[in-house]
């Protein structure tokens, strides 16, 4: 078994059945290519790699074979590569990936010009309707130059997709191998979730005692982010709206950030438009159920041996979510207990449920809090059974969303769902064939 097949899978199934071709240009950030290639192949993608002759004096040809599996292109000869891998036929790839995109690649092909495997890939592709993704690296100054940057626009005009690069050190650096392969997945990965505007409200609160001490839940936010990862991998919309967090936020993530209940309070009323054209809003915050008076500068520690706070009832977000969110809108809330068993726990969600007129509640015990791996119970509408999840955060979201997502139906709110993003051409997955071994060059 080739050492790629090893890692096929591990992250997910996502992309499983779906082709990838690699295009590989000539920027010193082709060095990250194979690391690409694998994370592709970790979410269950078949990957081919295009190479320029340029790319090929910086990455080897035998290291992109060790990475995908599948030798190189490196030069198109009489088996016409480029129409073999994204021409007609059902076995053409489903999306061509060019990771580093130079600015002489992406201006070549803004212009119709195929003097590499790479843009003559993007040629045919272009137009067969074959999806294209473009990661661009270059110098900063390059990434700035009005043609370079009238021909990105060219491109996004046509459907091509750009990976942003990050900016640092004066360069236009390639995104890492996890954002590329996000933004593949997002791209590509079918189901009820595509198109779908999502929020997710997470992270802990914080009430302000004075001005450098606050009240706050424990939690580390890391259920929100990967709910609104994983729902990003399935082709959402999402928003993340985050609290006190102790765990990253992908850059992929739009986010807006919010600190006590009150503030959360006002980001629901000055989002209110935005939330009527949102389908689902999942609400993992650990919110303060008391807030109370902030004291102005810093309460002094040597005046007394002892300080009382006169705490007070915070207002409850979720009952405001659910006036602003009717059917069709979906409202999932979350529900964190103690030291209650697995049944009284069920149940626990169930009156939830119920008494905050939710559609999906999420209950889990607080002994996973800080754990690697956490188990959860979902809860749905009469009708529906109780179904447990165990895992990583990243699964258990994915697992939560995969549950949820087929009760989602065709209605959407905010009127015609042809309006939303038009989902890249489909076709069935397919197992993973071997192809013939391209021809390397002399």
């Amino acid at each position: 078994m080739h050492p790629s097949r090893a890692i096929h899978g591990r992250r997910s199934l996502l992309l499983a059945g779906r082709r990838v071709v690699l295009g590989v240009s000539g920027s010193i950030a082709a060095i990250e290519s194979p690391r690409i290639a694998r994370e592709l192949i970790r979410h269950g993608a078949d990957v081919t790699a295009v190479m320029s002759s340029e790319a090929s004096r910086i990455v080897s040809e035998e290291a992109l074979s060790f990475a995908t599996g599948h030798p190189p292109v490196t030069r198109l000869t009489g088996d016409v590569e480029h129409v073999t891998l994204l021409g007609p036929g059902d076995d053409r790839a489903d999306l061509l990936l060019i990771a580093p995109a130079t600015a002489n690649t992406i201006s070549k092909i803004a212009h119709g010009i195929d003097d590499t495997p790479v843009t003559s890939c993007a040629s045919v592709a272009l137009g067969g309707g074959v999806p294209i993704l473009l990661a661009p690296a270059m110098h900063a100054h390059m990434g700035q130059n009005p043609a370079v940057r009238e021909n990105l626009a060219r491109l996004t005009s046509w459907g091509v997709g750009v990976i942003e690069p990050a900016s640092a050190e004066g360069e236009e650096k390639i995104a890492s191998p996890e954002e590329v392969a996000a933004a593949v997945l997002h791209r590509l990965v079918p189901g009820p979730w595509r198109g779908r505007r999502v929020v997710v409200v997470g992270g802990a609160s914080r009430e302000s005692i004075d001005d450098v001490r606050s009240v706050t839940n424990e939690s580390s936010g890391e259920t929100a982010v990967q709910l609104a990862v994983q729902a990003h991998y399935r082709g959402a919309e999402v928003e993340l709206w985050a609290g006190a967090l102790q765990t990253s936020v992908p850059r992929f993530v739009p986010t807006r950030t919010w600190r006590s209940v009150l503030d959360l309070r006002a980001l629901v009323a000055s989002r209110s438009i935005e939330l009527s054209t949102t389908d689902v809003v999942l609400v993992p915050a650990a919110l303060s159920d008391f807030t109370l008076d902030r004291r102005p500068g810093k309460i002094a520690s040597r005046d007394s041996e002892t300080l009382r706070l006169e705490l007070r009832r915070a207002p409850k977000i979720l009952p405001e979510l659910r006036r602003r969110l009717p059917s069709p809108h979906r409202l999932v809330g979350f529900k964190l207990e103690s030291g209650r068993s697995p049944t009284a726990l069920e149940g626990d969600a169930k009156a939830f449920l119920r008494e905050g007129e939710l559609d999906w509640v999420v209950a889990n015990d607080r002994a996973a809090m800080g754990a690697a791996r956490t188990r959860v119970v979902l809860v749905g509408r009469p009708g529906t059974r109780a179904r447990w999840f165990e895992g990583t955060k990243a699964e258990v979201a994915g697992a939560l969303l995969d549950a949820i997502g087929p009760s989602l139906g065709s209605e959407r709110p905010g009127g015609d769902p042809s309006a939303r993003t038009a989902p890249p051409e489909s076709r069935p997955h397919r197992p993973t064939r071997r192809r013939r071994p391209a021809r390397r060059r002399a």
